[in-house]
């Protein structure tokens, strides 16, 4: 338990970094700002707020389900994968998020609407940091 919970804050922090790394990229590369059309704009937020629910469920179907059963019996590998898989595909939710936003500064947007979808991406992944699964009762 103690060796993926170690596995997962690496996993985390990379993540983190690799946002940090999308924004910088998106300044660097400037591609010149034009007009974006504000469907294109309602699309990727429509997107970004679905990607949110997404993560939601996956957190209660992979993450807090398997949780339950770990805080009971911890040496459940069959759980303990799914746990640790459930972190990383929220982790990999989270980091679509932030894509959108390196999409849309390609597209032309402006840093402003971009960093709506890297701050959210961001504090997404720092929300969800990996927690040793705990007996409630």
């Amino acid at each position: 338990m103690l060796r993926a919970l170690r596995v997962l804050r690496i996993v985390q922090w990379a993540m983190l970094a690799s946002v940090i790394l999308y924004a910088a990229v998106g300044e660097l590369v400037r591609p010149p700002l034009s007009a974006v059309s504000p469907s294109l704009s309602y699309m990727f937020t429509t997107l970004a707020v679905a990607l949110i629910g997404v993560i939601f469920v996956v957190r209660r179907t992979l993450v807090a389900r398997p949780g339950a059963t770990l805080a009971a019996q911890p040496e459940d590998q069959l759980c303990l994968n799914q746990w640790r898989t459930g972190y990383i595909v929220t982790y990999v939710l989270c980091e679509a998020l932030a894509l959108m936003g390196l999409v849309q500064r390609f597209l032309g947007s402006s840093l402003q609407q971009s960093a709506t979808y890297y701050f959210g991406g961001f504090i997404l992944i720092l929300f969800f940091w990996p927690r040793q699964p705990e007996n409630r009762s």
